[in-house]
């Protein structure tokens, strides 16, 4: 996908109206999920802000990873937004049931699989924002740890601290919302005697006696 990219920019470079389109198609997605956990319900025109300085700033666009460029401008003018609105940003997503999200082992580069629904951004928006930036950019943007850095203005070791707290949080998150999924995971639990009456535990069939011989 990266060599396809990186042929698409090219291309629009030179005036290629189709690869522009191809490019918009490919990251427009990730972009508005990124852009729904930082300013809620203004992120379609925030995104719209941003792919017009992108078509306009395209030309002067020297290399490097085009996506982080693309993040770089979309959370530069999410960040104006936000301060002229002068408000914390709000998700009015419903918080749904998930699929099964990332556990504490479980790497940045993986959590991908399993929280690129919509649903999932209300969970991530309840994050603190380093580690909910940390998330969507390795997870949802699909950004390594230096180029996330690099977009972020941190070191590659603290966005993914960042990101890997930010997913056990979420882990935590689910299994107080469905204990029930918890315990089923653990698995090799002793079923419960059937009881009977008032709690009192079923009686056991009698030992067969020796015989008398």
């Amino acid at each position: 996908m990266t060599g396809e990219l990186n042929e698409a920019v090219v291309a629009a470079q030179a005036g290629d109206e189709a690869a522009f389109r191809f490019l918009y198609r490919s990251l427009q997605p990730g972009l508005l999920r990124y852009l729904t956990a930082l300013v809620g319900a203004d992120a379609e025109d925030v995104a719209s802000e941003a792919w017009l300085q992108i078509s306009r700033d395209l030309p002067s666009f020297t290399g490097g990873e085009f996506r982080a460029w693309t993040v770089t401008i979309a959370r530069n003018r999410a960040m104006d937004h936000l301060r002229r609105q002068r408000r914390r940003p709000a998700l009015p997503v419903p918080v749904q049931a998930l699929s099964e999200l990332a556990g504490d082992a479980d790497t940045a580069e993986r959590a991908g699989e399993t929280i690129g629904t919509e649903s999932a951004l209300a969970l991530i928006a309840s994050l603190p924002p380093r580690e909910a930036e940390a998330v969507l950019l390795r997870a949802v943007i699909g950004l390594d740890a230096e180029t996330a850095g690099r977009v972020l203005g941190r070191r590659a070791g603290a966005v993914r601290t960042a990101a890997h707290r930010g997913l056990r949080r979420l882990a935590g998150m689910l299994e107080r919302a469905d204990p029930d999924q918890s315990s089923d995971r653990a698995g090799g639990a002793t079923p419960p005697r059937p009881r009977t009456g008032r709690g009192r535990q079923a009686p056991q069939a009698p030992k067969a006696e020796p015989a008398d011989g």
